[in-house]
């Protein structure tokens, strides 16, 4: 079994690696704070896939502290993210673009479902896989909002969908966080 979690680790790493470059810098080019946060959020997939990569082998007790670690990375991420969406709140700046960010953040959909089909096996696992398929399940949440709020962005021409989804974002982080730290 190590085996197998190795290997779809080492694939969901490079999966949500990929994306935290694309979606970032995607996010950056069009002022989407919802790619921005979704990119972010794949950054810290990939940094808790990294610790979960060294979770296998241990026992179950190191296992749950990296699970817990996972967590509190998070959350950290969260707090970060929420800063960043009452900025933005303050200092008005000009909508996003709302093409880049539907059809990043539909690449990205496809990203997490292919990472989800690759860790199916590992939501009933151990606490380290567990956390992982907690993480990637919430980042197909966040695609499916921010294609929403390009959506509302078109329709609008204003910020305050990608700056709900941002938020949005940042409280399945908290959620996802918070669940782990209950393993």
């Amino acid at each position: 079994m190590a085996t197998a979690d190795r290997r779809t680790l080492i694939q969901v790493f490079a999966i949500n690696a990929l994306f935290f470059v694309a979606e970032g810098l995607a996010g950056w080019w069009a002022q989407s704070m919802g790619l921005v946060a979704d990119g972010l959020d794949m950054l810290a997939d990939a940094i808790v896939y990294g610790l979960s990569l060294s979770a296998i082998g241990q026992v179950a007790a190191r296992k749950r502290r990296i699970a817990h670690l996972s967590g509190y990375f998070q959350l950290a991420l969260a707090a970060i993210g929420f800063a960043e969406v009452l900025r933005r709140v303050f200092v008005a700046g000009a909508p996003p673009e709302p093409l880049t960010m539907a059809l990043v953040s539909a690449f990205a959909l496809a990203g997490n479902l292919t990472c989800l089909y690759l860790l199916r096996r590992a939501k009933d696992g151990e606490a380290h896989m567990q956390a992982s398929w907690i993480f990637t399940s919430n980042d197909a949440k966040a695609n499916v909002g921010v294609i929403l709020a390009a959506g509302l962005v078109a329709l609008t021409g204003n910020s305050w969908p990608d700056l709900v989804v941002g938020a949005f974002i940042f409280v399945l982080v908290i959620r996802g966080a918070v669940r782990i730290l209950k393993l």
